[in-house]
């Protein structure tokens, strides 16, 4: 029996899932993992070489069904002029199963993750003194990241740094013209991270380029690119500072979150230091307990806020007649 599926791209994914709109299904997300309302099997990761398959499924909840993104990594894409990361995400009927929606993965994975770092700021960071927020990376995950941050909190300087200035100075004329957001382009790392108030490592570095000397009291540090355990954009020395040390989720980050695995090797911190963000957001954690507390974010990013965006943007798509239709 032939039936309909739909299909949206990054143009469709980027309008059905505005800021406010991705920020408040990231707080679903968790709220449903913390609550037992999720499932949320391993990742699988198929190697070969430098580059590898991954494969991330979840259900978030009863009412919505299985999500499921395959991701190609290869490094040698931008010599082809392709980005290094390539992904789709397929959800399929929560009563019978069949495929109903496809969807750009890249788009997802994007909004999704800033979001969530959002959201963890808004839990996390300092009411009284919003300072200035650090921004390491200038690449997709840099922009998205200064965008979803702006919406939950105000800044009295948005700093940006990366190795190419180029770059740096593309994303900051970028951010102006379409958000209306004044950028400063620190000179270096260090430059940007030092009294910066919100730290945010956006990078694929394996070196540390957030150190943990460089912190200041009351600092909020988050890292979403140290999602294998060869990366590691924070050093030692921030996660030895951290008095609150916060995950995405557990299980994953003690096989995949590269700060998390090393320091849990080492000895300097145990599995039970760490704190889900999921009992922030139920409450069951105050996360910051006091202003000048160092608290660190580690995202390894997981299946569960792939089915609440793919979910929030099928049901918004369907109410707004949005994507094609194609017959299987």
């Amino acid at each position: 029996m032939a039936y309909e599926m739909l299909v949206l791209g990054a143009l469709d994914v980027r309008e059905l899932y505005d800021w406010d709109t991705a920020i408040a299904s990231q707080r679903r997300a968790f709220a449903e993992l913390g609550g037992d309302g999720a499932r949320l099997p391993e990742k699988i990761i198929v190697p070969a070489g430098d580059d590898m398959a991954i494969c991330m499924a979840a259900r978030m909840s009863n009412d919505t069904g299985p999500v499921s993104k395959f991701i190609s990594v290869h490094m040698g894409n931008p010599r082809r002029g392709l980005p290094s990361v390539q992904s789709v995400v397929t959800a399929l009927d929560p009563t019978d199963g069949r495929p109903v929606a496809i969807l750009d993965g890249n788009e997802i994975t994007t909004r999704r993750t800033a979001a969530a770092s959002a959201l963890a700021v808004s839990l996390l960071g300092r009411r009284e003194n919003h300072g200035a927020l650090a921004i390491i990376g200038s690449g997709v995950q840099g922009i998205a990241h200064i965008q979803a941050i702006a919406r939950v909190q105000r800044f009295a300087e948005i700093r940006l740094w990366s190795p190419t200035r180029a770059k740096c100075e593309q994303a900051a004329q970028s951010l102006q013209t379409e958000d209306g957001l004044d950028i400063v382009l620190s000179d270096s790392a260090e430059a940007a991270v030092k009294g910066a108030s919100v730290i945010v490592a956006c990078t694929s570095s394996a070196q540390p380029v957030v150190h943990g000397a460089w912190l200041s009291p009351g600092s909020t540090v988050l890292s979403v690119g140290s999602f294998t355990p060869e990366r590691c954009e924070i050093d030692e020395a921030a996660v030895q500072r951290s008095d609150v040390l916060v995950v995405d989720h557990v299980p994953t980050e003690v096989t995949h979150g590269g700060p998390i695995v090393k320091a849990l090797a080492r000895g300097y911190r145990k599995v039970e230091d760490l704190v889900p963000l999921a009992d922030i957001v139920l409450g069951r954690h105050p996360g910051r307990r006091s202003p000048d507390e160092i608290i660190v974010y580690n995202s390894v990013g997981i299946g569960v806020q792939d089915a609440a965006a793919a979910w929030t943007i099928i049901e918004r798509a369907r109410a707004s007649g949005r994507g094609k239709r194609i017959e299987l």
